[in-house]
């Protein structure tokens, strides 16, 4: 198998990039979660990968994270899901706001994804509910403000259900720093 691939971007076409390695080009699927973050054409990359062997076709899947390959790994276990739908399902969706919409069994959230139905999305949340690591926002740099989605997934992370963290976030001030709107959203949880 094909875990890393380390060399020159020479081509990117989403979903597609083709990387220069030792005179060889590899055709690699990524997720926009990847595809934006990529260095210029020309330059040095290294992606970690997943090789999926067809009958007609070696695939090559790459990812920036560790977290990204192992979301995608999970998803390919799920009956159903083929590489195509789990890299929809990273490009819609980061791996934190994944694990957030599981935790909170938001299948809704998951419908909004091209190629994500109902039922899919229901399986999504059903099969992974253990699966990911729990959602967990980093806390951003002392004076930087909070948004409203960051709070949730941090409550969210810490286990209250969704109704209760979107309530706790409307009573914020919204310039907050994330840290100190993580603090208060705990102190009105603790009243209620």
């Amino acid at each position: 198998m094909i875990g890393r691939i380390a060399g020159k971007l020479v081509e990117k076409n989403f979903p597609q990039v083709i990387v220069s390695c030792n005179g060889v080009g590899y055709e690699i699927d990524v997720p926009m979660s990847t595809f934006y973050p990529l260095p210029k054409q020309g330059e040095e990359v290294v992606l970690l990968t997943h090789l999926v062997v067809r009958e007609d076709a070696h695939l090559l899947y790459g990812f920036l994270s560790e977290g990204e390959r192992a979301t995608f790994r999970q998803l390919l276990r799920i009956s159903g899901v083929g590489p195509k739908v789990a890299l929809s399902v990273l490009s819609g969706l980061s791996v934190d706001d994944l694990a957030a919409a599981v935790t909170a069994e938001d299948s809704a959230r998951l419908t909004k994804i091209p190629g994500i139905g109902k039922k899919t999305a229901e399986r999504l949340v059903l099969e992974l509910r253990d699966k990911l690591p729990k959602a967990v926002t980093a806390v951003r740099a002392a004076g930087a403000g909070a948004t409203g989605g960051d709070v949730v997934n941090a409550l969210l992370g810490l286990g209250y259900n969704d109704r209760e963290a979107q309530a706790a976030v409307k009573q914020l001030a919204p310039d907050l720093p994330l840290t100190d709107a993580i603090r208060q959203a705990l102190k009105h949880l603790s009243k209620t």
